[in-house]
């Protein structure tokens, strides 16, 4: 057989179902030979689409997603939702087209470095050179991409090593496990944990993508330990739960900050410095801290930590068997309240405020429906103010970061999760750039909704601007008119033109058999209100 076809059956050897990306030139022997193979290949509108859709098909499903581009600008095209992967530790195999060897070596059409270029933003990649390498490098892109920390690998095929015959067979995928820490570690770590005074959790997202929250729940309950979570931890503990404070990652204070000042003693169960750095909750570097994750901490100043490396969910099981004790549980219940109430927002008017936006998403999803998260100002109130009951039902990248990224993922957990409403909510900058990806979920029977915050600007830049130097540059744009650019596309398209439009609009949103798309003004005068607040917060004692 060909190398290509050899390629793709590594590529069914390792359990992959489908492959997103955009065909070309360089890949027409691996195209030619995905055609009579299980895999189905997904054409999007743009490469770094592709990208965003394995990227969190890796996410939700904890084997790797594949994205697919050919040499050149299809291969940089990719990079944007790479490297989003790479820092949100998602589990995902990019595969490029190349030309051929022989002209590698000086000057050609479309040829850049591109295994150099991906180096910085995966855990390994490489160019397969001759088809008998083929069964090991897919495999090890797929073992390293997959162990923690999770993360993107790369495989670049030249045009010519794919015509290569070859009677080479893949190899088969082995199970990742995991150690559990050493006892006298947890025997130190009980021990700490006994003798503090103020104890808080701080829950990341190795514990969704550990499937460790059950275990957590256990483990709080029976020691009676408060919880905030990362952005990305979101769902680790339900917003309903006696023992959720709060998410913590806002760069101003917070009333959740009050808790880690308070604090004596962190918990740090799965977090991830990428989020937001230890200097936050340990300024002064006197509180104890305890690593529960599957690799050891970074080094940081601010995280001298007993490390318990290992399998968080065993960790923690294990952990709660040696608990004989309960902590003092006043302090966080009076801090929750004040979390819930001290705020004041503002949720009369039009256009509609921020928090009156998402207490009508919420009131129209279920507790396992699928809220996606694109970047911007949206993402901030999100994250504070959306309440999250179970894992993996509000995605956020707060890795990396990325505008764009939303429409994408919805349409991966929309194919991961059909039975549940998916809810992409963007701002109108984020929206855009991802927006030819409505076709894909058209021509894939994908009914997605897509909320969009519109507020002509880079809301969350115009909000730094103004803290920062009272005044706004370079933020503001003009749109199209939304709903006729939905319905361009075969969507259902709305604009919500009074305060209590919202509602009905979401909710008939969500019955629609096809795309759904919401153009939804927003009063972003609320965000320096709510700066002004947060900056001025008294604790409660």
């Amino acid at each position: 057989m060909k190398a290509a076809e050899l390629l793709v059956k590594c590529l069914e050897a390792e359990g992959v179902k489908c492959i997103f990306g955009i065909p070309g030139e360089e890949t027409l022997d691996l195209l030619d030979a995905m055609h009579d193979s299980a895999i189905t290949f997904i054409p999007t509108r743009h490469e770094q689409g592709a990208a965003f859709m394995a990227n969190v098909w890796g996410r939700l499903t904890r084997t790797p997603g594949v994205c697919l581009s050919t040499l050149g600008p299809g291969a940089t095209n990719l990079i944007t939702g790479v490297a989003d992967a790479f820092l949100d530790r998602s589990p995902m195999v990019a595969v490029t087209g190349q030309i051929e060897q022989l002209r590698i070596h000086k000057e050609s059409h479309q040829y850049v470095d591109v295994v150099s270029i991906f180096k910085p933003i995966t855990k390994w990649n490489a160019r397969i050179e001759g088809a008998s390498v083929i069964p090991e490098v897919v495999r090890k892109a797929f073992r390293l991409s997959s162990v923690e920390k999770p993360g993107p690998t790369h495989i670049e095929l030249p045009e010519d090593v794919a015509q290569e015959n070859t009677d080479d067979e893949p190899l088969l995928p082995l199970a990742i496990t995991y150690p559990e820490p050493e006892l006298p570690l947890i025997h130190e770590a009980v021990r700490a944990i006994k003798e503090s005074k103020r104890p808080l959790i701080l829950a990341g997202s190795s514990i969704l993508r550990g499937r460790a929250s059950q275990s957590l729940m256990k483990f709080v309950e029976k020691s009676r330990i408060s919880v905030s979570t990362s952005f990305m931890g979101i769902g680790a503990v339900p917003a309903d739960s006696e023992f959720f404070l709060s998410t913590y990652g806002l760069q101003p204070r917070d009333y959740i900050s009050c808790g880690f000042d308070r604090a004596d003693l962190v918990i740090a169960v799965g977090y991830d410095f990428v989020e937001f750095a230890p200097g936050y909750f340990n300024p002064n570097k006197d509180k104890k801290i305890i690593h529960i994750d599957f690799t050891p901490a970074e080094i940081d100043a601010h995280y001298e930590a007993i490390e318990l490396v290992g399998d968080i969910a065993a960790t923690l099981t294990i952990l709660t068997e040696h608990v004989d004790f309960q902590k003092d549980h006043i302090y966080d219940a009076k801090l929750r309240e004040m979390i819930k109430t001290s705020l004041n927002i503002e949720l009369k008017g039009f256009p509609l405020k921020p928090l009156k936006i998402i207490q009508e998403i919420r009131n129209n999803l279920k507790r396992d429906d699928i809220l996606i998260s694109d970047v911007g100002a949206h993402k901030i109130w999100i994250a504070r103010f959306y309440p999250v009951y179970e894992p993996n039902t509000a995605i956020i990248s707060n890795g990396y970061s990325s505008m764009g990224f939303a429409i994408p993922a919805s349409i991966s957990a929309k194919m991961l999760y059909p039975e549940k409403n998916v809810m992409a909510v963007c701002g109108d900058g984020g929206f855009m750039m991802s927006a030819a990806e409505l076709e894909t979920a058209v021509r894939l029977g994908l009914p997605i909704v897509c909320l969009i915050f519109n507020d002509g600007g880079y809301g969350l830049i115009e909000w730094k601007q103004k803290v920062k130097f009272g005044r706004e540059f370079g933020c503001r744009f003009g749109n199209p008119d939304f709903v006729k650019f939905a319905e361009s596309f075969g969507t259902k398209g709305y604009r919500v033109g009074a305060e209590d439009e919202l509602g009905p609009i979401i909710k008939d949103a969500l019955s629609q058999k096809v795309p759904a798309v919401i153009d939804c003004p927003v009063d972003y005068s609320e965000n320096l209100k709510l700066t002004e607040t947060l900056k001025s917060i008294v604790c409660p004692t």
